[in-house]
């Protein structure tokens, strides 16, 4: 069993090696272009480690791995003209280099070469893998949607938004270690574990992204900082705040809130200033923690060897910024 950045290696080198055409280059540069970038390849990752946990072919693994990479980042080139996103990684968004048809249609050409992908996993546990991957798709259009309709709702509750995020973003990271374990040839009760292992990271790890869009360090996070607020997206933060704020924090929060021709930068500003009177931060990372005790409780279900459950936990740990 190697440490996490071992398995990215693999996954940025088959990335690397993917036989792309070359024309239409206007359906293939965005694609190169995306897929060049530098990521943390963490759903690949964790196909890789959770097949080598349990003595699989890790050679076997990795084209059903990088599968769910092209499957990520054509999600992303939907999402970013979805939500008008400029910057992704710290570089222009494809609809932004380009233009949003550029984006749609090389994120269509995306979709298909992940089916192309999936469809490479072993003979002997492939049907289950082309469920899981087709049934992970669609739980990530449905939290896609859930999204959207939130953004002309202000009943959303704390509920509600977990599950949204379930699907939208956590799903993906359960398909991943799930799929590692059928490689492995994993009965369904222990790949089941990864899977739980997998959401439960996945929602610390998003609840983290939340934290990161207000006070994370704009030169790492690789998006601009503040950019759910000034778009009033339904996050933990904002679902919280809006049921938390009494008195003039609730008549400032509204305003903000109402205010189509307030100043980003200000507005940035004046609700991250209520979020800390509100003690958001800190409620925040209580439930990362939670979340991350899940994922930390599943991999212990799992009675890996030593090596194998200190990787997993590592890297648990990291994702969910509880490492330092």
């Amino acid at each position: 069993m190697k440490p996490y950045p071992a398995y990215r290696e693999m996954a940025d080198t088959a990335i690397a090696n993917l036989d792309l055409p070359t024309e239409p280059r206007q359906l293939y540069e965005p694609i190169t272009y995306v897929m060049s970038q530098p990521g943390k390849r963490i759903r690949p990752a964790l196909t890789l480690m959770a097949c080598d946990a349990l003595g699989g072919n890790l050679e076997a693994a990795l084209t059903p791995a990088i599968a769910l990479e092209v499957f990520h980042n054509f999600t992303l080139l939907h999402d970013d003209v979805m939500d008008r996103a400029d910057i992704r990684r710290g570089q222009p968004t494809v609809h932004r280099r380009w233009n949003d048809n550029v984006a749609i249609l090389s994120g269509d050409a995306m979709l298909t070469l992940a089916n192309r992908l999936i469809a490479q996993t072993p003979a002997y546990c492939r049907e289950q893998a082309v469920n899981l991957f087709n049934q992970t798709a669609i739980e990530i259009y449905e939290g896609q949607q859930w999204d959207m309709d939130f953004e002309t709702r202000h009943d959303v509750s704390e509920q509600e938004y977990i599950n949204m995020i379930r699907l939208k973003t956590s799903v993906l990271l359960g398909c991943a270690c799930k799929l590692g374990a059928l490689i492995a040839r994993a009965d369904a009760a222990r790949a089941d574990k990864f899977y739980q292992m997998g959401l439960n990271l996945g929602i610390a790890f998003q609840l983290k992204d939340d934290m990161l869009d207000v006070w994370g360090d704009p030169d790492t996070f690789g998006k601009e900082i503040g950019g759910d607020i000034a778009n009033n997206k339904k996050t933990f933060l904002l679902i919280n705040a809006t049921a938390r704020a009494t008195g003039d924090d609730a008549d400032e929060l509204r305003r903000w809130l109402n205010d189509p021709y307030a100043l980003r930068d200000q507005k940035v500003t004046a609700v991250t200033e209520i979020y800390n009177r509100l003690g958001l931060r800190q409620l925040s990372l209580e439930a990362i923690g939670r979340y991350n005790r899940l994922a930390l409780d599943a991999l212990e279900s799992l009675n890996l060897n030593i090596e194998a459950r200190q990787a997993f936990e590592s890297l648990i740990n990291q994702m969910a910024g509880r490492d330092k």
